[in-house]
């Protein structure tokens, strides 16, 4: 399918590893000028010039603490400057599964404030900084990462993912009329660094070695098996294309089918 996507402008944040990488290296496969942001400025810049080198598309460093709101406007000023345009923006900076413990004697009100600060009102910072370019250009597409612990009650961290839903519906509403979508994606147990430390802490809890975790997780899913970061990528690519241009507001489940929810 033609995606529709080449010379266009992006900015991704959280895209020196993980999800983010991948998606940085898809937009740029097809074609879009990519910035990616994160707080460490060397690990950025290696990576930028890798995925350039790799995809033969422009892939720029842009150093931005999501939690400073001068940072983020000073990034997207950047990045708009730099490639004349913003037209999608994927937000993905957070701390993986959160700082805020889950067991209500351990957990700390400054750690959930944080992990609030950085996920939604992060994405929120980088949703106002854009949207006056996209409305400029007529085209918009911004996505956010969520995460599926917001529908369930097993972390605390997830109330974060719950109010990206509402952020996501909200930005929908006020920015459709201008040309721009805004979904949000929740991905399932995906193949990244973070997911082995995950499966290192259920493994001490349970007595379980970290392998059995993992194994279990793919039993517990239909298609049987732990996603790819290019799967969650794949999707991304869909919902910024001018072929996604009726889907908005939604929260899509990218999970191999692990939530066992009904959502109508």
């Amino acid at each position: 399918m033609e995606l529709k996507l080449q010379g266009k402008a992006a900015v991704v944040t959280g895209g020196s590893l993980g999800i983010g990488r991948a998606v940085a290296e898809a937009l740029a496969r097809e074609g879009v000028r990519v910035a990616i942001v994160a707080r460490s400025k060397g690990k950025l810049e290696e990576v930028a010039s890798a995925l350039s080198q790799s995809t033969g598309t422009e892939v720029i460093a842009v150093a931005a603490d999501v939690s400073n709101t001068e940072q983020v406007e000073a990034a997207v000023a950047q990045a708009a400057q730099h490639f004349g345009r913003i037209d999608i923006l994927v937000n993905g900076a957070a701390h993986p599964g959160g700082l805020v413990r889950s067991e209500i004697q351990h957990a700390s009100p400054e750690g959930l404030l944080e992990d609030i600060n950085i996920k939604v009102v992060g994405y929120m910072r980088f949703a106002k900084a854009v949207a006056p370019h996209m409305r400029a250009g007529g085209y918009g597409r911004i996505i956010n990462i969520g995460g599926l612990t917001g529908r369930g009650s097993k972390q605390l961290s997830g109330m974060r993912n719950v109010a990206i839903c509402h952020l996501t519906k909200t930005l929908s509403d006020q920015l459709g009329p201008d040309g721009i979508t805004v979904n949000v994606i929740h991905p399932g147990v995906v193949e990244t660094p973070h997911i082995h430390e995950l499966y290192e802490k259920e493994a001490k809890l349970q007595g379980l070695t970290p392998e059995q975790v993992e194994q279990n997780y793919a039993k517990a899913t239909p298609i049987r098996r732990v996603l790819q970061v290019e799967e969650i990528a794949d999707v991304v690519l869909f919902l910024a294309s001018p072929r996604a241009a009726a889907i908005t507001g939604e929260s899509i489940a990218v999970d191999g089918g692990i939530t066992r929810g009904i959502y109508i």
